[in-house]
């Protein structure tokens, strides 16, 4: 720094002298005298410009670039030179400049910084991408828009390590990306970036990339919401991939490991039984949930039955309740759902499935009701079997109770045609 000062502390006419030799050498020197001049730090900033834009040799171009102190305001006509060699040096240059330049992001070097390293993160040459991504995705000053530049790269080289590590990636781009029908490899580096938003993570659920959800479930740094959880349960009936993890990530809440327990298999249920936040009593119940689930898949007649000999057997013994009706659920039993519900409220089984079909939650409920289950089930049916879309769910008041007055349940059924 005190050589570079004492280059203003010389006398007017000294660097003026200088200014002009300098001058000389850039327009009328040879190679080997260029070069020192481009690679000599106190070079007259002007004369550096200069030589970046005019010299015919790239050699002279890339010392410039590594220079250090290379004038930024010529990094956006460096980004767009001819050689690969000096958008290389260039990138380098760049990136070792950025916390520097990051103190104050909007002057107007950083701009031109930004500026520069944004076209070379589309630069056509493979090896300038790669090195910006692999320098940039740890980076604690990498610019956003360069990020969301490489992030989106077609090749995957590029791409993957930015959107895996890279910090000033923000929730905005990767809910873009996901929005796009990404490969699963894209899915799965966004699944494993050490923190993931709770809106990012239900991203990942909703592309409904098997690997991307099970990375996602075994980052201890994801955030899922408990919306997200209950969906995640739901999938993981068809996507057992998903059912180890879920059984041991932190924090699932009981009602969700009681509910996963009904469909997965022994060493699941085992991981879940080994979980240390569920009490004595919390594992008791997921035992018992996993054996009635598994008697209900065997049945306990000693011949082969219809599933209408299986209604009125059960019907028979008291043991057509609420819990019947959830563990066929869970096993995906729906012609045994539909035909208990016709058997409770003494309905045809078709309007059952008509009622169903329009997946609207008023009448579903109202039906429940009708059928003598409690409201949890018939939250249950409206979720999964009715596929009821989520904003339009209808929950228990109080936790257990229909949130419907007993007036609007008869308005409900006569609507239907039903009597109450």
């Amino acid at each position: 720094m005190q050589k570079f000062l004492s280059v203003f502390s010389w006398p007017k006419k000294a660097f003026a002298d200088r200014y002009d030799r300098e001058k000389q050498v850039a327009t009328r020197g040879t190679l080997p005298e260029r070069l020192s001049l481009a690679r000599n730090r106190r070079t007259h900033p002007e004369i550096l410009y200069y030589l970046a834009q005019n010299d015919p040799d790239e050699q002279v171009r890339r010392t410039v670039a590594e220079n250090e102190a290379m004038p930024v305001h010529v990094s956006p006509f460096l980004a767009r030179d001819n050689s690969p060699d000096v958008r290389l040096a260039l990138a380098a240059r760049l990136v070792s400049l950025l916390p520097h330049l990051s103190a104050d992001k909007q002057s107007q070097l950083y701009a031109f910084a930004v500026q520069s390293l944004g076209t070379l993160a589309l630069d056509e040459v493979l090896k300038i991408r790669l090195a910006l991504s692999s320098t940039l995705k740890d980076h604690a000053f990498a610019p956003p828009k360069v990020a969301a530049e490489l992030a989106r790269d077609v090749e995957r080289d590029v791409s993957e390590p930015i959107l895996r590590f890279c910090a000033a990636l923000s929730d905005r781009d990767l809910l873009d990306i996901l929005k796009g029908h990404p490969a699963s490899w894209v899915v799965q580096a966004i699944a494993g970036r050490s923190t993931v938003s709770k809106m990012v993570s239900a991203a990942v659920i909703n592309v409904d990339d098997i690997p991307g959800g099970k990375v996602l479930l075994r980052n201890r740094g994801a955030e899922i919401a408990l919306e997200t959880l209950q969906e995640i349960v739901e999938k993981a009936k068809q996507h057992r991939e998903w059912q180890e993890p879920l059984a041991v990530r932190p924090n699932l809440p009981f009602a969700l490991a009681r509910e996963l327990a009904a469909f997965v298999d022994a060493s699941v249920r085992d991981l879940l039984l080994a979980r240390k936040d569920f009490d004595a009593e919390m594992a008791e119940e997921i035992s018992e949930v996993f054996r009635r689930r598994l008697d209900f898949i065997r049945g306990d007649s000693k011949k082969a039955e219809t599933v209408e000999q299986r209604i009125k057997r059960l019907a028979k013994k008291g043991e057509l309740t609420d819990e019947t009706i959830t563990d066929a659920l869970a096993v995906r039993d729906t012609e045994f759902v539909y035909a208990a519900l016709a058997h409770l409220s003494g309905l045809r089984e078709q309007m059952w499935r008509e009622v169903f079909e329009a997946r609207s939650a008023k009448p579903i409920v109202a039906l429940c009701w009708k059928a003598g289950v409690s409201m949890r089930t018939a939250l249950t049916l409206q979720r999964d079997l009715a596929q009821v879309p989520g904003k339009s769910l209808l929950y228990p008041k109080g936790g257990t109770d229909y949130p419907m007055s007993e007036s609007e349940l008869h308005w409900q059924l006569e609507f239907l045609g039903v009597k109450a």
